[in-house]
């Protein structure tokens, strides 16, 4: 039977056990706001108004799902609502595989405490619901010009300094105890990749997660982030290439993207799998030859990000390959 090179950390399936079809594929709530067009904050409605957002996700195509804790915070709600919220999953035919914390840095210089006081208290939540990942990352709230533009990558935001050497031993530290927790509730942490951060380039996410030193403790590929900027980038196969044995979850999108090198512009906006700069046909290729074996997430930002995310499930499926090169 083919067999995957071994991964540095640890996957949340048999990686001789997945194929096309049984590769878990899943969708986050990302598309869709935590606030009603009359003002309720979905935070508070319960089950019957997330069940009808899960209808959405299951009628999309999808069985297992992502809540995005920028739609709910699970690690918010009490014992009854959380049993609710995983009953109306439940119910829809979800599979709720993971958690992902968005913006709630642990180095937050305003909020660094209270966010990796919710984190662990995410990592609870997760549990509770059956997940097996929770995704943090380093990225903090949205600044004003953020807010304000079209599409917030193209203004400058929140960033670590790669000098900062108090930061980083924050970070490895902070990261290390939500990894023992999460290991202690049979959960895997994964670190999401993002732009100016300590989790921004391919030599920094791997140094991070090499000086956290434990297995359950990952990467989320998410190289969308990092490819979509307006400014040169580094090249996403060398990215790939450098991360994909420390990743354990990954966040798949994409972007197209023009330079024009008489000018310097760089212009970038959300597309499909299919259509965008990442070859994801090489990257699932390259991922299943690093030893791969987690779930894939689908995101999308712009427009109907639900049935693009579903497009991409279904485009994802036709290029997942049957082995490993090299296996035997």
């Amino acid at each position: 039977m083919p067999v995957a090179t071994p991964s540095r950390v640890l996957q949340t399936h048999d990686p001789a056990a997945l194929d096309a079809t049984s590769w878990p594929i899943a969708t986050g709530t990302l598309p869709f706001p935590a606030v009603r067009p009359d003002g309720a904050l979905v935070q508070l409605l319960g089950a019957d108004e997330w069940a009808g957002t899960f209808a959405e996700i299951a009628g999309a195509g999808f069985d297992s799902l992502e809540i995005t804790d920028t739609w709910l915070r699970p690690g918010d709600l009490s014992p009854v609502e959380l049993a609710d919220l995983g009953a109306a999953a439940a119910g829809q035919g979800l599979d709720t595989v993971a958690v992902a914390l968005i913006r709630r840095s642990i180095l937050d210089a305003d909020h660094a405490a209270e966010n990796l006081a919710y984190s662990h208290r995410s990592i609870e939540a997760a549990a509770a619901l059956g997940a097996r990942v929770v995704s943090v990352g380093l990225h903090e709230a949205l600044l004003p010009a953020q807010r304000e533009a079209l599409w917030f990558w193209t203004e400058a935001g929140a960033h670590n300094d790669p000098g900062d050497g108090r930061a980083w031993t924050a970070a490895v530290t902070g990261f290390r105890e939500l990894g023992r927790h999460a290991a202690d509730n049979g959960l895997l942490l994964t670190l999401e990749m993002y732009e100016d951060t300590f989790l921004g380039s391919a030599a920094s996410a791997v140094r991070l997660v090499e000086e956290i030193g434990m297995t359950e403790v990952g990467l989320n590929a998410d190289t969308g982030n990092l490819i979509r900027v307006h400014r040169p980038i580094e090249p996403w196969r060398d990215v790939l290439a450098a991360v994909l044995p420390y990743v354990n979850y990954w966040h798949v999108k994409n972007y197209a993207r023009d330079e024009d090198p008489a000018t310097g512009q760089v212009h970038a906006v959300p597309t499909s799998l299919e259509l965008g700069l990442i070859d994801y046909r090489w990257a699932m290729r390259a991922a299943r030859d690093a030893g791969f074996a987690g779930i894939l997430t689908c995101e999308h930002y712009g427009g109907d990000g639900l049935s693009v995310s579903a497009t991409n499930a279904r485009y994802l499926r036709s290029v997942i390959p049957a082995t490993v090169r090299g296996a035997s």
